[in-house]
């Protein structure tokens, strides 16, 4: 042994201890004990060679230690043997008694001992009992006689962890829970062989109304629903019941019901033609423009490219709401819409005075929703709306109106006059719809656009607004020459900012905007761009970078302008570019609808003209957006549509051109 401070005692030193094992009795006598080390109850001893106290030997670390001076020793090679050996003794002994113990409470072990032969057994009754207290077994089959009842238990077990899980549990599940496990397999089979092999598409409610069961998650209480009447009532009408249409001259005061519970009249086909003098429109499927505004079309449209319930409601939401404001004369008012009937007192007044353009705007959903006067929920406000415009269109079809009216508010109502028309063929409706598209026609500057007075010089803004109002018309066969087409093409020309076409500019000259390229891009593709067009793709691209986003609403940049223009462009662009701006447009407008108090169904007028167009305005133009997918049909995809078509007559161009027969041929248009 070496203590801590002499690491190794040199060969001259000490001689080593000499390890004994105890006496019978446990004891050492006293001089012997110096240098000795023996087993005491299965812990290694020996007595320190400085002051003779006993040493607790660590022998996985091959040291001894002193409790009372604190030396410490390392074992040589030969005591850690001779330690070792003592131990295996020791643990030998404590198995044989265990084993006479364990014999004398119960069978004996060797004969619950698998595959044991009658010839081991009677070997091992008659083999000799050791000579030595610490003899170790020589033969494995000795070694069975030291083995307790659990350990022969465990080694029965043994085979059993080479097993698989499955075969484990096969082997100790109960029988009653193999029958569950059987028949339950069973059903499932049977219940597979007779279910049937396809499930119904998913269906989409069309509706123009909302409660609060329409929108989960803000059904609130009925404590707060009773606080909050507007959020959750049922969508109708807000006329006044004193207010008496018929006391008001105006050109569709005879179609006012006596009941007003009663449609004015029957409704006809949406293509159902009158046989009269027509005029034939450019290459487009005509007659089918508005056809996605019936109820058969509008849900296979709204599923097919991306519409959602959730969508519809917020269409639904939006006007209820532009109902409740309406004025008791029909008009709504951008500046004064907080003073309608329906107003509760705590609205925002912004907006400019132009009841005209705020009239047009609000109507402009409704017809997009394929609410007429003639038919629909919202009939009466339709028809009030209707009556209201045409009163304020004067001898010449001007209808920019009062305040900051312009040939803003006249293109915007141009476009509501005749998509009424085209969409209920109401007779009353034609004269103000083509004097209104003649006064467009006078004011167009000889370079091809519209500006805020006729004859100014165009900008792009505003020739957007006259170009689809003369559209609509084409589509609602009235009379438009093609050169006001060619003219607007040519300004176009001018407006766009690269050799492709697809950037334009405000102005010709300026650099090339988001909500310019938008509008420019619309009407290039009515005036019969090709999806496939370098410069319609190039300003594609151009719009998916300048995605919409709910972060992005404020007063930087005319975001719902923008978003009405660029939706329809990419509607009609549809694969990968109408997925992704769908996605996006929808988590812009969805989520910044008010949905709690007098405002729920608006969105708040945040973007760079929301204080001069108000609520009504941008409401208006968010509603529209979200009928994308129904209010006009595609231009590119045909969708299958009973529609009318007039024959072409004698050397009329069946493109741009007129047809004096007034022959109608019943078509079905198909993809």
């Amino acid at each position: 042994m070496n203590k801590d401070n002499n690491p190794r005692k040199s060969p001259s030193g000490p001689d080593p201890p000499v390890m004994r094992e105890t006496a019978p009795n446990g004891s050492l006598d006293g001089e012997s004990m110096l240098g000795r080390i023996w087993l005491d109850g299965g812990v290694l001893a020996c007595a320190c060679p400085d002051c003779g106290a006993p040493m607790s030997i660590r022998l996985w670390l091959k040291l001894a230690d002193c409790w009372r001076c604190g030396a410490s020793v390392e074992l040589t090679e030969e005591q850690e043997a001779e330690a070792i050996r003592l131990l295996q003794n020791w643990e030998h002994e404590l198995a044989r008694r265990a084993a006479e113990a364990a014999a004398k409470i119960s069978p004996r072990a060797l004969d619950l001992l698998p595959g044991t032969t009658h010839r081991e057994r009677a070997l091992a009754e008659q083999a000799p009992s050791p000579r030595w207290a610490f003899e170790v077994p020589a033969s494995p089959t000795e070694s069975f006689r030291t083995l307790d009842r659990r350990e022969m238990i465990r080694q029965e077990r043994v085979p059993r962890r080479h097993k698989g899980l499955l075969a484990v549990a096969w082997e100790d599940a109960p029988a009653w829970l193999i029958s569950f496990v059987f028949h339950l397999v069973l059903m499932l089979l049977l219940g597979m062989l007779t279910a049937p092999g396809r499930l119904p598409p998913p269906a989409i409610t069309l509706s123009t109304s909302i409660n609060y069961r329409d929108t989960p998650g803000e059904e609130g209480t009925l404590r707060e629903r009773a606080e909050k009447p507007f959020e959750f009532e049922e969508g109708g009408l807000v006329i006044d019941a004193d207010d008496n249409v018929r006391d008001r001259l105006g050109i569709l005061s005879n179609l006012v019901p006596e009941a007003t519970s009663e449609s004015v009249r029957p409704s006809l086909p949406l293509a159902a033609f009158a046989p009269e003098t027509l005029t034939v429109s450019p290459p487009l499927p005509e007659g089918t423009l508005f056809a996605g505004r019936d109820p058969s079309v509008r849900a296979r449209l709204l599923a097919e490219f991306g519409g959602t319930n959730e969508t519809e409601a917020a269409v639904a939401r939006g006007l209820r709401w532009l109902a409740r404001y309406q004025n008791r004369d029909g008009s709504w008012s951008l500046d004064a819409f907080h003073l309608a009937p329906g107003a509760v007192g705590d609205e925002d007044g912004q907006g400019r005075q132009a009841d005209v353009a705020g009239t047009a705007l609000a109507l402009l959903p409704f017809l997009g929703a394929g609410q007429t006067h003639l038919s629909g929920e919202y009939r009466q406000v339709v028809l009030k709306g209707l009556n209201w415009l045409i009163q304020q269109q004067k001898p010449d079809g001007d209808l920019r109106g009062n305040g900051i009216g312009d040939m803003y508010a006249h293109g915007q109502a141009a476009i509501v006059l005749c998509e009424a028309y085209a969409m209920t063929r109401d007779f009353q409706l034609r004269e103000p719809a083509q004097k209104a598209l003649d006064f467009i026609i006078r004011a167009q500057h000889p370079a091809g656009g519209w500006r805020y007075e006729p004859g100014q010089a165009g900008d792009t803004s505003i020739l957007g607004w006259q170009l689809m109002a003369l559209r609509s018309g084409k589509m609602a066969y009235l009379s438009v020459p093609n050169t006001a087409f060619y003219k607007a093409a040519n300004y176009l020309d001018s407006a766009q900012t690269d050799q492709y076409g697809g950037r334009y500019g405000y102005l010709p000259g300026h650099a090339a905007t988001p909500t310019m390229t938008a509008e420019a891009l619309l009407c290039r593709q009515y005036l019969g761009w090709p999806r496939e067009h370098r410069g319609m793709k190039a300003g594609a691209y151009y719009l998916l970078e300048n995605l919409p986003s709910a972060k992005k609403l404020d007063s930087s940049q005319p975001w719902f302008y923008y978003i009405y223009y660029a939706t329809q462009v990419m509607r009609n662009m549809g694969g990968t570019f109408w997925q992704k701006w769908n996605d996006a447009m929808k988590a812009t407008l969805l989520p910044t609808q008010r949905k709690t108090g007098s405002l729920a169904g608006s969105w708040d007028p945040v973007e760079r003209y929301g204080p001069h167009g108000g609520r009504i305005y941008v409401t208006s133009l968010a509603i529209c957006t979200l009928e994308v997918y129904y209010r006009h049909m595609p231009l590119y995809d045909s969708v299958p549509v009973i529609a009318s078509l007039p024959h072409s007559g004698g050397q009329a161009d069946t493109a741009l051109g007129d047809n004096p027969t007034g022959k109608e041929k019943r078509e079905v248009l198909t993809p």
